[in-house]
């Protein structure tokens, strides 16, 4: 198993907005095989920064639900609602690999 650990930067005045994008995303990583895991959106501290975490069987079935999130027209239509919000201002990607109780 692998799960890929997000970090947004987002603009904090448009918390509305990702939170938005985030809820489009629960069910698609889903749709392709994966297991969301949740967004985490600012509480206390820093007020720009969210995180998101999703599991999928390898980092091949990742690959695989990449390249079909870029055809998927739900997929397209959630990319192209960040873009037209403006509500993410960068992000890293970064893979984990989960030690889980037995």
């Amino acid at each position: 198993m692998i799960s890929c650990h997000l970090r947004y930067v987002i603009d904090p005045k448009k918390l509305r907005e990702f939170e938005h994008y985030a809820k489009l995303w629960l069910p698609l990583v889903e749709k392709f095989g994966g297991q969301h895991h949740g967004y985490f959106l600012p509480g206390e501290g820093a007020n720009n920064i969210a995180y998101a975490i999703f599991s999928f069987a390898s980092l091949a079935t990742y690959e695989q639900y990449r390249l079909a999130s870029f055809k998927d027209a739900e997929c397209i239509a959630a990319f192209q609602y960040a873009k037209d919000t403006e509500c993410i201002i960068s992000y890293e990607r970064s893979f984990l690999r989960p030690l889980l109780n037995a």
